[in-house]
């Protein structure tokens, strides 16, 4: 009964003090003096030249609507890597690599290419998986390319589509998708669990976490080129 009857408590006034950083409360130089070499330890880690690019890569210049020089890069990168630890792993070769253009978050300039440029690209830490698909997910992969109308990064398929937009045929690695067949498709872990609305790669028969992040990936790859490769071939085909 005690309780029952007891007001009801609220909050009637917030206040709140600014306190300024001053010697009263730390010395700000001893601080800078304690991480100095620790900043300047990272800076040379990701300051030193790894490759150099002969022109800029950026993702909203596009080839023909639907490729970047930047997207075709890193498309094809992630094949060969991933297409290499498949066959050391699981000897099984992969057959396509998709990305999503809006993970690429800046662009690789011409000149000097650092472990910096990596970081920049790819901020996230997204790792390397493939997800084995039926060919009927393919199918799905390419209209979803095509409702998206998105230069997303794509590497050993292409879709050819007609002067209206419509899908004519997909091919991997230059043969016709056959729907019952599976395809050993390399991604990110953000994808492959439905980011950015890629619900076909929940229909996935099986999962390959390769344990790589993607940003390791390139520095692995700046690290064993002298210059990186413009690459201009087209993915999708449209008639003209």
């Amino acid at each position: 009964m005690i309780f029952s009857c007891a007001p009801k408590q609220h909050i009637s006034r917030i206040e709140g003090k600014q306190l300024p950083v001053s010697s009263e409360y730390v010395a700000v130089t001893e601080i800078e003096d304690y991480i100095k070499p620790f900043r300047e330890h990272i800076d040379k880690d990701l300051d030193s030249v790894l490759a150099y690019c002969p022109e800029t890569m950026d993702k909203f210049k596009t080839i023909n609507g639907w490729q970047t020089t930047i997207g075709n890069f890193e498309a094809d990168v992630v094949f060969d890597k991933a297409d290499k630890l498949m066959m050391q792993r699981y000897s099984q070769h992969l057959d396509v690599a998709l990305l999503n253009h809006g993970g690429i978050r800046s662009i690789l300039p011409k000149g000097n290419i650092t472990a910096r440029n990596a970081y920049e690209i790819m901020p996230f830490e997204n790792s390397l998986v493939v997800i084995a698909l039926k060919g009927t997910q393919i199918f799905e992969m390419a209209q979803y390319i095509l409702k998206e109308k998105k230069p997303h990064p794509l590497s050993g398929m292409e879709i050819h589509i007609g002067a209206d937009g419509s899908m004519k045929s997909v091919t991997v690695q230059g043969k016709g998708v056959i729907a019952t067949k599976t395809y050993l498709v390399a991604t990110n872990d953000y994808l492959s669990n439905g980011g950015d609305s890629m619900t076909f790669f929940a229909a996935g028969t099986q999962k390959y976490d390769l344990d790589y992040k993607l940003r390791n990936l390139f520095i692995d790859y700046f690290k064993e080129v002298d210059t990186l490769p413009i690459i201009r071939t087209e993915r999708i085909i449209q008639d003209k």
